[in-house]
């Protein structure tokens, strides 16, 4: 144990630390933690001389499995306050489901390059879209998200694409959300919702997927590590209620702007990974 941390101390560290900042921002922003955790995990598991194509895929699936963590207790939080909207959780949640189990077992051959440059740029919309003020509905007069027309198709397509990044849906939740006029604090308490709705059959589907291959990090259930997932879990746990307790105190303007700037610093954090970081 003492070689252990003398030769890897830093990487636990580092670990633990994206686990609490993932934990905060999940709580904070309704989101599932993903982009914090998936490059701290891929560096981890890559320093252990695990493949690079092992090491991502192991980051994606045990950045789902704390999600599911983060997701739960900052949905907790946010609902005592009042601030979910169950109506739309509950049409939302088995089509994002379903599409993130999809994507959890098509993961052995998906293009994972591709898929980021795609949420790269779309993170990067959307980040814009919130710095420069959205002009969606007011009022709640938007339209009815309830509606098979709007929750199948985007449900689906946010849970496949989410699974598949490692991701908890929620930017696509709260732009969505708010887009249709709600508020703020309204969007990003429901998407905190979307993140368990994704999480959990992605998270299975990961499992599987990786079930029997030859080049894992040690401590392994398929492309889910149970070490990185138990001390990540533990921190993002602590920290996610601080976070949503913060995200009620805002004002909505101030909370929709961090929201786009923390997408945009985390799709420039991606790029920079796909462009010079592998």
């Amino acid at each position: 144990m003492a070689e252990f941390f003398a030769l890897h101390g830093w990487l636990f560290a580092a670990v633990l630390a994206a686990g609490f900042v993932s934990g905060y921002a999940g709580g904070l922003f309704g989101i599932g933690g993903g982009i914090v955790t998936v490059p701290a995990l891929y560096a981890v598991f890559h320093s252990f001389d695990v493949s690079e194509e092992a090491s991502l895929k192991s980051a994606i699936g045990t950045s789902l499995a704390v999600i599911i963590v983060t997701s739960l207790r900052s949905l907790s939080t946010h609902h005592r306050a009042g601030h979910v909207d169950t109506r739309i959780l509950a049409a939302w949640a088995p089509w994002i489901a379903a599409g993130s189990a999809v994507g959890g077992l098509v993961s052995r051959w998906a293009p994972v390059e591709f898929l980021t440059i795609v949420f790269v740029c779309g993170a990067g919309w959307i980040g814009w879209r919130r710095l420069s003020g959205p002009k969606g509905a007011k009022g709640g007069a938007g339209p009815d998200l309830t509606s098979k027309r709007v929750h199948i198709p985007i449900g689906v397509g946010t849970g496949v694409f989410s699974s598949l990044m490692g991701l908890g849906g929620g930017a696509v939740g709260v732009m969505v959300m708010t887009w249709a006029g709600r508020s703020i604090h309204q969007a990003v308490a429901t998407a905190a919702g979307f993140g368990v709705a994704v999480a959990v059959p992605g998270t299975i589907g990961f499992i599987i997927a990786g079930y029997g291959h030859s080049d894992l990090p040690p401590f392994s259930l398929g492309f889910v590590n149970m070490a990185a997932f138990a001390a990540m879990a533990v921190t993002s746990a602590i920290a996610a209620p601080f976070g949503a307790r913060l995200a009620h105190r805002m004002k909505g303007d101030l909370l929709s702007k961090l929201f786009g700037a923390y997408i945009l610093l985390a799709a420039a954090g991606l790029l920079w990974d796909v462009l010079f970081g592998r």
